[in-house]
């Protein structure tokens, strides 16, 4: 099991391995440590994060993730074990030796990415809060590109590959959306060309 942890607003924790703030998180489904991991006795997986969210895997195996920025430079990052993604030393294009640099970034933009769903081996579904918007990311090219919008904030995703679609969750009565009646709500629509 996975599990991501925001920095509690102390960005200094993401650098500190002591620390489970700020952290990608890995242990067995009776919350032991998980055999394996990059830090010994530990439940790091990676750390330098400042609010990673959603998660998922390729089909061969590579896992991604989404990350808040800090104002803007929002991320989606190749996460491998025992790795450093660099937070608050590093944001958006920024490098650092020994630290990840997002294979992503939003720029000036904000997408508050949230939930995530991998379909296949390259392309990444993010639920973008603030930007509104389903979001696909191809992790082989490195582009982006809006697949639907006009919902308001969108707070997570799910693709049924069986059914071959997408179920996703809006939130837009969590105080920072601008909700109709019906919100919020669970929205299904046909996924990509299989």
């Amino acid at each position: 099991m996975y599990a991501t942890t925001g920095d509690a607003k102390d960005p200094e924790l993401s650098q500190d391995t002591d620390s489970l703030a700020g952290k990608i998180l890995r242990m067995d489904l009776d919350g032991t440590v998980a055999e394996g991991n990059p830090f010994d006795d530990s439940y790091l997986y990676s750390y330098g994060h400042r609010n990673p969210q959603g998660l998922d895997w390729t089909d061969d195996d590579r896992l991604f993730s989404t990350e808040h920025g800090p104002t803007a430079n929002d991320e989606i990052n190749h996460i491998e074990p025992g790795n450093n993604y660099g937070w608050p030393e590093i944001v958006g294009d920024e490098t650092e030796e020994g630290m990840e640099t997002a294979v992503m970034n939003s720029g000036e933009e904000t997408w508050a990415p949230s939930g995530a769903a991998m379909v296949g081996e390259q392309s990444f579904y993010v639920a973008a809060l603030a930007g509104e918007q389903l979001i696909r990311f191809d992790v082989d090219d490195d582009t982006t590109d809006t697949i639907l919008e006009g919902e308001g904030r969108w707070r997570d995703v799910v693709y049924d590959e069986n059914e071959n679609m997408f179920y996703v969750i809006t939130n837009n009565t969590d105080g920072r959306g601008d909700p109709i009646d019906e919100d919020d709500r669970l929205l299904r629509f046909e996924g990509p060309e299989p």
